[in-house]
């Protein structure tokens, strides 16, 4: 599919009483987007009725867009209260009529119910806010409702966790849309977390926890300049010029994990890197990336992201034409 002429055109829904939190997610990173000088998004929020919109912190927001924003959208985003509520039979028609027209939606936090009822999840993996994913089991039997996760996408259909989740996925959006370097540009710019790939439930993956010291920054720093190389707890003692077990003990407290943990960790994000942006066979990948062999990097990929190498480079390359 072609890249489309301008920003895309993403619509996003407020269910009543709407959560500001979840409301500012979309709007805050997909506005941050920019792709060759201009705005890689045109965000757009609507309820089911222009006017005044209640919110959970007892305020109410002015919006001046109904249902028929939905209509002029190439994607529409419903966003949830953080609380039991049920569904507006206008948005629900509004995103059922968008799913019709094959646009995607998606959903934060509770906003799944409204997807669950226009009957767009039955038959389909789908999550929500982790206190109200027993209650979607029982209001939609026919959802395949995985509450221990972040976000999840089936097809054009995507759902989210609560609150932060939402960043999640929507920098998966972006991802999908525009690859990884605008998502983490964004992510910087929002100053959160950098985007943890996950179009299905297997690709949610902890992050390493954010780093808490210099006294191991040079050495992480040499060692990403030389993943190509294979190397060992000594190899990165001697370099920071301590004991194995000094370096360790530092490396843990800076980091949150082992230096071989996180050596592994960025061997496969370079990994993804190579595959999302050259056209390397598979063993120059591996090899580039520390990670030895192609049999080595496929299992590894597998392990983090549930897909092989070939169906991770088919999604998510942006060598040719991003994908839909």
């Amino acid at each position: 599919m072609a890249r489309p002429r301008g920003p895309r055109r993403v619509a996003v829904i407020a269910a009543t009483p709407v959560s500001m939190f979840n409301l500012a997610i979309p709007e805050l990173l997909f506005e941050r987007v920019e792709i060759d000088g201009g705005p890689g998004y045109e965000v757009v929020i609507c309820a089911p009725e222009p006017g005044p919109v209640p919110t959970t912190g007892g305020l109410d927001l002015q919006v001046r867009h109904g249902p028929e924003a939905v209509r002029a959208a190439d994607m529409a985003v419903v966003v949830g209260t953080g609380q039991r509520y049920v569904p507006d039979p206008r948005t629900v028609a509004a995103v059922r009529e968008a799913a019709a027209a094959g646009k995607r939606i998606a959903s934060i936090c509770s906003g799944a119910f409204v997807l669950a009822e226009a009957g767009l999840l039955d038959g389909r993996r789908a999550t929500t806010y982790w206190n109200q994913a027993d209650e979607l089991r029982e209001r939609y039997p026919a959802v395949d409702v995985t509450g221990d996760v972040l976000y999840v996408q089936d097809g054009r259909i995507m759902t989210s966790s609560g609150y932060a989740a939402g960043i999640d996925l929507c920098l998966h959006i972006i991802r999908t849309d525009y690859g990884a370097a605008a998502a983490n540009q964004v992510a910087r710019l929002a100053l959160v977390a950098p985007v943890r790939p996950g179009g299905q439930t297997q690709f949610t993956q902890t992050p390493l926890p954010p780093e808490r010291g210099t006294a191991c920054a040079d050495t992480r720093g040499w060692a990403m300049r030389n993943l190509d190389k294979p190397l060992t707890l000594t190899d990165l003692a001697r370099h920071a010029g301590v004991s194995v077990r000094t370096l360790t003990r530092r490396f843990h407290a800076e980091s949150g994990v082992s230096p071989l943990q996180w050596l592994l960790h960025q061997r496969i994000e370079r990994a993804k890197e190579l595959l999302e942006t050259t056209g390397l066979p598979m063993d120059q990948v591996a090899h580039a990336s520390g990670l030895g062999t192609a049999d080595s990097l496929r299992a590894h990929l597998v392990r983090r992201t549930g897909l092989t190498p070939t169906a991770y480079r088919a999604q998510f390359s942006r060598l040719g034409a991003p994908a839909a």
